[in-house]
């Protein structure tokens, strides 16, 4: 069965590489390409032509916004769903305001992808000094300005999934690091309560990238929803 992985912002299959290798005796994983579009419809679209027939979902983050946009558009396609360190609300208006500066000052050639300033909101803060640092960092100059720009317009711009979260209907993991600031557990929380079914599971010691931060934690959660 293929499982779809859906990256968040500024990342790509890096952030997923622990579990494409580790999940590969159960499933087939694909990383699909969000850096293209400026919409996360567009985005759903292009990651729904990427495979035929049914298939997993993951997505972490941005990769979340996508997967709740898929579970829209192509919910009978969709076999089980796993929604890590997202949220179903919209942007506040606060959090569109920073984004509109990001985008400002990225236009004007002062894009920094993630810099040693930024890490604490993304990674736990033992791993602010070590490999995770040093690949999140990269993964952010791979992607680079003018994905940035496309994504966080798509970001901003997205709609509030909550009304439909009643309506999936399948086998759904809501994961969340117990110590992300950016998108919190109280976050994970409600979509879980509002999704039939869906099982809460927080990844200890971990800010916003569990799937770098603690990969065998995530991998075993991973597996278990993948064959319950």
């Amino acid at each position: 069965m293929p499982l779809l992985l859906l990256p968040g912002l500024l990342c790509d299959a890096r952030l997923w590489r622990d579990q494409a290798a580790a999940l590969a005796p159960i499933a087939a994983p694909v990383v699909a390409d969000l850096t293209l579009d400026d919409r996360i419809e567009a985005m759903a679209e292009r990651a729904l032509a990427s495979l035929e027939g049914p298939f997993a979902l993951a997505g972490l983050s941005m990769g979340g916004y996508v997967a709740l946009e898929v579970m829209r558009r192509a919910p009978g396609r969709v076999t089980r769903l796993a929604l890590l360190d997202t949220s179903a609300r919209p942007d506040t208006e606060e959090q569109k305001r920073r984004r509109r500066g990001l985008i400002s000052l990225s236009r004007s050639g002062q894009f920094r992808g993630v810099t040693p300033r930024l890490l604490p909101s993304l990674i736990h803060p033992s791993r602010l000094d070590g490999p995770v640092a040093d690949d999140v960092m990269a993964m952010a100059e791979r992607v680079g300005k003018e994905a940035f720009l496309r994504q966080q317009e798509a970001i901003m711009n997205r709609v509030d999934s909550r009304p439909g979260l009643s309506q999936i209907a399948v086998p759904t993991l809501v994961g969340v690091g117990a110590a992300d600031v950016l998108t919190p557990p109280e976050l994970a929380a409600e979509m879980a309560a509002l999704i039939p079914g869906a099982r809460l599971r927080h990844f200890a010691g971990t800010g916003h990238l569990p799937t770098m931060e603690t990969p065998e934690a995530v991998n075993a959660t991973l597996a278990a929803w993948l064959v319950a």
